[in-house]
């Protein structure tokens, strides 16, 4: 298959409350996952893996310091070389000049338009897979319909309000598309993955009909809302999935990478996970350290007791401390003697000597960014 087969437009610009305090200064897209990891390395590599040398991203203004700062040149995704391009647009704008009645698609519309792929795949940043994109152009061209929507079986308790969800027909074709109400009696429900494929002659003409008519300036809202009736087609994934809208929903997701048989299908399918590239040195364990079923990055010092727990970069747990069942982001420093069960510790966290920080599985504590905590916290 030929590596500009699809180009992609990539963002996810809803916020979730329930995801606070954790993306009060960043996007989704670049909350940490699994020690080294961020959110959005799936979708890129997903986009890496296909061949896809064109990239337009949408995200909301104040929240892209982070975004370039873990993209850079876009090396590690292959988007730094001569044939190679990416943009990135701010939500805002999109909605701005809808409100002034202008073509607010327009931007889009051209990066389009340059393109030479003829498909186009449109992709958020929540859904936690490792999506082949090749298999889903496969079948899109095999259905040869308008759009592709990729969907997976899942337990009615991961879908969140928000999201949508699918009913088909026989023939696979989509009947039905709704937002979730939280009420069913179904044992599973097809949540909608917020990845679509569509012939690119086809979108364009849809977002410069959309923009006339004055619709959402979301175009995977506007997608999902009109899937009943616009020639669409569903994709089974049946790999990993997890649905990041919550805290407790993140907490979950990190957690399963500790069991190996999730690890692996998540991160060592078919497909390579890729991320920014760190040299740094190797994580130290003192002598006297105890530490069982964690992952660690690089660059750590751990001196205490480390269980069940997944350690981001340049974490300094000091002798006598204890840390279980919980997610420590980087440049965090325990001191001596601290006890820290359930609970999510954002960077730059500094936790004095002597505290207990205790939540509960169903309910981890949550640490802001840069924090000193220097009083017990716990949760009952």
């Amino acid at each position: 298959m030929k590596t500009n087969r699809m180009c992609a437009i990539l963002g996810n610009v809803h916020r979730y409350e329930a995801l606070e305090p954790l993306t009060n200064k960043r996007p989704i897209a670049t909350l940490p996952f699994d020690c080294k990891y961020r959110l959005m390395d799936f979708p890129l590599s997903a986009v890496a893996n296909a061949g896809i040398d064109s990239v337009f991203m949408v995200f909301n203004e104040g929240e892209t310091q982070s975004v370039f700062d873990h993209i850079r040149s876009g090396k590690e995704w292959n988007l730094d070389t001569l044939k190679n391009r990416y943009f990135l647009y701010f939500f805002q704008e999109f909605e701005e000049k809808r409100q002034r009645g202008e073509d607010y698609f327009s931007s889009m519309i051209d990066f389009l338009k340059k393109t030479p792929s003829p498909y186009t795949v449109i992709m958020g940043s929540k859904m936690l897979a490792n999506v082949n994109l090749r298999s889903v152009l496969r079948i899109h061209e095999k259905q040869k319909n308008n759009l592709t929507v990729v969907y997976k079986k899942v337990d009615p308790k991961i879908i969140d309000d928000y999201d949508t969800v699918l009913t088909f027909t026989e023939g696979n074709k989509i009947a039905q598309a709704d937002i979730f109400s939280g009420k069913t009696t179904q044992e599973k429900e097809n949540l909608c993955m917020d990845i679509f494929i569509a012939e690119t002659n086809w979108l364009v003409d849809y977002l410069e009909k959309a923009q006339k008519e004055g619709k959402n300036a979301s175009l995977s809202n506007i997608l999902k809302a009109e899937l009943a009736d616009l020639n669409s087609t569903g994709y089974e994934y049946t790999g990993y999935l997890s649905n990041i809208s919550s805290i407790k929903a993140y907490y979950d997701a990190n957690m399963d990478m500790l069991d190996p048989v999730k690890f692996s299908a998540l991160l060592y399918s078919n497909q390579k996970i890729y991320t920014k590239i760190k040299n740094e040195v190797p994580t130290y364990y003192s002598p006297d350290c105890q530490v069982k079923n964690s992952q660690f990055a690089t660059g750590c010092v751990i001196e205490g007791e480390v269980e069940n727990s997944l350690i981001g970069r340049l974490v300094n747990i000091m002798e006598g401390s204890v840390v279980k069942d919980s997610i420590v982001m980087s440049s965090c420093k325990i001191l001596e003697n601290t006890r820290i069960e359930y609970a999510i510790l954002d960077k730059n966290v500094l936790v004095d000597a002597n505290i207990t920080i205790k939540g509960t599985k169903e309910n981890p504590v949550v640490i802001e960014k840069g924090a000193r905590i220097t009083e017990d916290i716990i949760k009952g």
